[in-house]
């Protein structure tokens, strides 16, 4: 039966902590398709620019869809026309699969794992508090498959004075977990800071370090994912080179599946990755559809993110929250992608 879109709609939720009150919808064949929650920029380019161009367009025709809203928004590179697309593009996956009856994950591939293991993520914590540690260890002792911390530069501090705290941060932190742990500098270093955190780090108490430069300069992060076992990926958008990011061999690439152009293309990122030997890990943001997507391609994603200081706040948004229990989430066998709003 084919889908076509004959209404796009963007709808307001309740507004509560954060930014992100905004669901997309796209209906067709007497369903809805959702996707959310996003932010009101993202809501106003789907709302402005992109709604015309799937009006019509047949919502489980994914590779069309998203070549229509690509050449859409060919010349613009913002990061509100990749999640525009993205949320599109989503909202799509989710009328497709009601419409089958079938989870997205099984729309992806016939035989998906559907239960997913989840790294759990605490990057707002400053961990050179006093209590970090005690904190530290109580989210490690979790059955989360492991963990990751935020390790942002301070200011004000001279670059050797301050990659030696970030490196003994390092440290501190497996010391207390007694296993290594993954580490996020949210771009907020400089290649110099790097250099000299790189020369200071042990292999053996880092996973990986997440997103150290505030820009996608190739030839920095090679040099970097020759000295470190380098993460990124996570602010990749839609227009934006993947397979030269995947081309570093970093340890990680932790792409946003709505954020780089939805589900559609983060399929194609995931096997270009696979195929190269990099392992994907899906970023928190997009928890719902990185759910699916890990559910499909098991052998690829080992686990996804769980943001523990966010996670919890958007579920509240759904009208089916998503739970996660010992570790691990289990894809709902409902129709679709699970991503309704609640109240609205």
């Amino acid at each position: 039966m084919a889908v076509t879109i004959d209404v796009v709609q963007v709808v307001a939720t309740e507004a509560g902590p954060g930014d992100d009150t905004w669901f997309v919808a796209l209906c067709g064949a007497g369903k809805t398709g959702w996707y959310g929650p996003v932010n009101a920029e993202t809501a106003k380019y789907v709302r402005e620019r992109l709604a015309r161009v799937v009006t019509g367009e047949p919502a489980d025709d994914h590779r069309r869809l998203h070549a229509a809203l690509c050449e859409a928004t060919l010349a613009d590179t913002t990061a509100a026309a990749s999640w525009a697309v993205g949320a599109l593009d989503c909202a799509a996956w989710d009328l497709h699969a009601q419409v089958a009856r079938q989870p997205v994950a099984q729309l992806l591939a016939a035989s998906p794992q559907f239960v997913v293991p989840l790294y759990a993520s605490w990057l707002g914590l400053d961990l050179s508090l006093p209590t970090a540690a005690a904190e530290a260890k109580r989210v490690g002792d979790g059955e989360w498959l492991y963990t990751k911390w935020g390790l942002r530069s301070g200011a004000g501090k001279g670059r050797i004075v301050e990659a030696a705290r970030l490196a003994a941060t390092t440290q501190a932190v497996a010391a207390t977990l007694g296993v290594a742990a993954a580490f996020d500098a949210v771009s907020t270093w400089d290649a110099r800071l790097a250099d000299l955190v790189a020369q200071r780090l042990d292999r053996a108490e880092v996973l990986w370090l997440e997103d150290p430069l505030p820009t996608y300069d190739l030839e920095a992060h090679r040099v970097l994912a020759g000295r470190v076992p380098l993460a990124i990926g996570e602010r990749l958008l839609l227009h934006g080179d993947g397979e030269a990011l995947i081309g570093l061999r970093p340890r990680a690439l932790t792409l946003d599946v709505v954020a780089c152009g939805g589900i559609t293309r983060a399929v194609d990122l995931v096997t270009a990755a696979h195929a190269r030997g990099v392992v994907v890990y899906p970023h928190g943001r997009s928890f719902v559809p990185a759910v699916h997507l890990a559910a499909a391609f098991p052998e690829a994603i080992p686990a996804i993110e769980y943001r523990l200081q966010w996670e919890p706040i958007r579920q509240r948004k759904y009208a089916c929250p998503w739970q996660p229990a010992q570790g691990v989430i289990t894809v709902p066998s409902s129709p679709g992608l699970g991503a309704t709003p609640g109240s609205r």
